[in-house]
C-alpha cells in the first residue's frame, strides 16, 4: 500500500490497515508506544504512529517484550539518523536471536527424549512389555 505521509488515521482505520483490535492500539498507547493526537475524543494518528504499530507488531512477532519494543522505538526521538538506535537495535536482536537459539537447543534435547520414549512406547506396543 502506499500511503500519503501526511495523511492521518483513526483507531478503527489503523485497527483495519494492520490487522490490530482497536483495544491493542489504545494497549499500545497506554504503554506509551504511540503518541496519537486528539481531535476532541478522536486520536488521529500520524503516518510516524502507524509505522511505530507496524514496528510493534513485527517485534511482537518476534518475541520482543514491549519494554525492549519501547526502548528501541524511544531512540527514534532521540537520534535523529537512527544510528544509536540502529546500534542498540543490533545488540537487542542479537541478544534475542541468542536466547531463541538457547531455547532451540533445548527443544531438541526434548524431542530426541521424546522420539525415544516413543521408539520405547511403539516396542512395547508391538512386542509387550519386558
Amino acid at each position: 500500500m502506499n500511503f500519503n505521509k501526511e495523511k492521518f488515521f483513526t483507531v478503527p482505520e489503523l485497527a483495519k490497515d494492520l490487522g490490530l483490535t482497536e483495544r491493542a492500539i489504545r494497549f499500545y498507547e497506554s504503554k506509551g508506544l504511540v503518541s496519537p493526537k486528539r481531535a476532541g475524543n478522536t486520536r488521529i494518528f500520524s503516518y510516524g504512529d502507524r509505522t511505530r504499530l507496524k514496528i510493534v507488531v513485527r517485534s511482537k512477532k518476534v518475541g520482543f517484550s514491549l519494554k525492549e519494543i519501547k526502548d528501541f522505538l524511544d531512540l527514534y526521538d532521540v537520534n535523529s539518523n537512527h544510528k544509536q538506535q540502529a546500534k542498540n537495535g543490533l545488540k537487542i536482536v542479537e541478544k534475542r536471536m541468542n536466547s531463541l537459539k538457547d531455547q532451540y537447543k533445548e527443544i531438541d534435547i526434548m524431542l530426541n527424549d521424546l522420539k525415544g520414549i516413543k521408539k520405547e512406547l511403539s516396542r512395547v506396543m508391538k512386542y509387550g512389555r519386558k
